[in-house]
C-alpha cells in the first residue's frame, strides 16, 4: 500500500470525521495543514446539509470540496460545481408513499434549506444537529421548489422500518440507508460515487490517487472510485466488505491515523 500516491483525500462525516459528539478533533485540523501544504485536495462528503458541513469545518471552508445530500450538491467556496435535484413528481409520489408509513419524519432537503411537518418536537430537536438551515411547514406536499433529495428519520431504525416501505423505488431511484435512523431517497446520479467522478475528472486526479473514508451505505459507491478506500472500525458490515482496508473507528481517530501514515509516506518519498 503505497500512501505516497495520494491526492486527493474524501472523507464522510458522521461516524467517521466526527466523533460520537459530532466534533471534528483538533488533530485533524493540524493535519489539514499538511495535506493544504502539499497541494492534496480535500473532500468532505455527507448526507448532510450544506451549511451543516461547512458549520463543522468552517475554519477551512475555503479550502475543500464540500459533497452535500448524498451527492446531490457539490461546491467549492460559492461556486455551484453540480446539481441533481428530483423531479416534481417524483417528489409528490414519494410524499404520497410515505404517508403509510408510521413513525417516520420526512425532510425535503434543497440546497440552502430544508422543509419538514412541525408535528415532532423531539424530532426537530434531532434535526438540529444535522441541518443548520430548515423551515417547518403544516404540510410539506404544499412545496414546490426545488429538491436535491428526500430524507427519512425513524427513531429506533431506518432499515427496520422504512427501506421495506420503499425497497421497489430502487429501480428507479437512489434509495439508501445512510445511517442507524436516517434514510435518504434522491436521484439515480445523486450519489456520493457520481460526485466524486465528477471532481476526479474535473481535476484530472485518478481513482489509484484518491483515499476514501465511510461507514455507512450511502458511502458505498465512492468507496469504489478509490484504490485507498478505507472503512470504519464502526462500519455498516456492507462498507467492510465493499473497502479494501480498515481503520480504527471515529472516536479513535480513524481517519487521522491513515492521514499521518500517508503524510508520513510522502515524506520518505520526496
Amino acid at each position: 500500500m503505497d500512501l505516497s500516491k495520494v491526492k486527493m483525500v474524501v472523507t464522510d462525516m458522521d461516524g467517521t470525521l466526527l466523533n460520537s459528539q459530532h466534533e471534528v478533533s483538533a488533530k485533524f485540523f493540524f493535519l489539514f495543514e499538511e495535506l493544504r501544504k502539499r497541494d492534496i485536495k480535500f473532500v468532505a462528503a455527507s448526507g448532510r446539509q450544506y451549511n451543516s458541513i461547512v458549520d463543522k469545518l468552517d475554519a477551512i471552508k475555503n479550502d475543500i470540496i464540500v459533497v452535500a445530500e448524498n451527492g446531490a450538491f457539490v461546491k467549492k467556496q460559492d461556486k455551484e460545481l453540480l446539481a441533481t435535484p428530483l423531479d416534481q413528481d417524483t417528489i409528490k409520489q414519494t410524499i404520497d408513499l410515505l404517508r403509510n408509513i408510521e413513525g417516520i419524519h420526512p425532510v425535503l432537503c434543497g440546497k440552502n434549506n430544508a422543509y419538514t411537518n412541525g408535528s415532532s418536537d423531539a424530532f426537530l430537536n434531532k434535526l438540529r444537529e444535522y441541518y443548520s438551515e430548515f423551515s417547518v411547514l403544516n404540510d410539506i406536499s404544499s412545496f414546490d421548489g426545488e429538491v436535491l433529495k428526500i430524507a427519512i428519520y425513524h427513531f429506533e431504525s431506518s432499515e427496520k422500518h422504512i427501506y421495506p416501505w420503499v425497497k421497489h423505488l430502487e429501480s428507479e431511484l437512489k434509495v439508501k440507508v445512510s445511517g442507524e435512523s436516517w434514510l435518504d431517497i434522491s436521484h439515480m446520479n445523486a450519489n456520493k460515487g457520481y460526485a466524486l467522478q465528477y471532481i476526479q475528472e474535473k481535476y484530472g486526479i485518478s481513482r489509484q490517487e484518491t483515499m476514501v473514508f465511510g461507514d455507512y451505505n450511502n458511502d458505498l459507491e465512492m468507496l469504489s472510485m478509490a484504490d485507498f478506500s478505507f472503512a470504519m472500525a464502526n462500519a455498516h458490515p456492507n462498507v467492510k466488505r465493499a473497502s479494501k482496508y480498515l481503520t480504527t473507528s471515529n472516536n479513535d481517530f480513524g481517519v487521522e491515523n491513515i492521514l499521518e501514515s500517508m503524510l508520513a509516506a510522502k515524506q520518505i518519498n520526496r
